[in-house]
């Protein structure tokens, strides 16, 4: 069974995409900012992340994008990064903060179930 940890502080959107996920194949976890999320990662790493970029707290998303990109224990848990900030700076900083998958809110349900399959399940290439 695959992990996915929800990280969002609005509870709306968080029920909305626990309900665009939730199967029988997925774990779900939530957690509303980045210090609670971090209390899943030294315990049960997820598969998955999908995670806001503007939260409350000590870390917006684009800083714990990068945090877990670059620790070595974490590196390969992919995250969506899931947002209202669409201008292209915002973009490139999910770029570079090593996000793989950058989707704009609103967005369509069929369209995050599509692409949380798709890096939950697609091999993984060889370098």
């Amino acid at each position: 069974m695959k992990k996915i940890l929800i990280v969002e502080d609005s509870e709306d959107i968080q029920e909305l995409v626990l309900a665009t996920l939730e199967c029988p194949e997925y774990q779900i976890l939530q957690a509303y900012n980045a210090d609670k999320a971090m209390s899943f990662l030294l315990n049960d790493l997820p598969d998955l992340i999908v995670l806001d970029v503007m939260m409350p707290g000590k870390m917006n998303g684009f800083e714990f994008c990068k945090l877990i990109k670059h620790n070595a224990r974490l590196s390969s848990i992919k995250v969506i990064l899931l947002t209202a900030k669409n201008q292209r700076d915002d973009i490139m900083e999910g770029i570079k903060v090593k996000s793989d998958a950058y989707m704009v809110k609103p967005f369509q349900p069929l369209a995050l179930q599509k692409k949380a399959h798709e890096l939950l399940y697609s091999p993984k290439l060889k370098k």
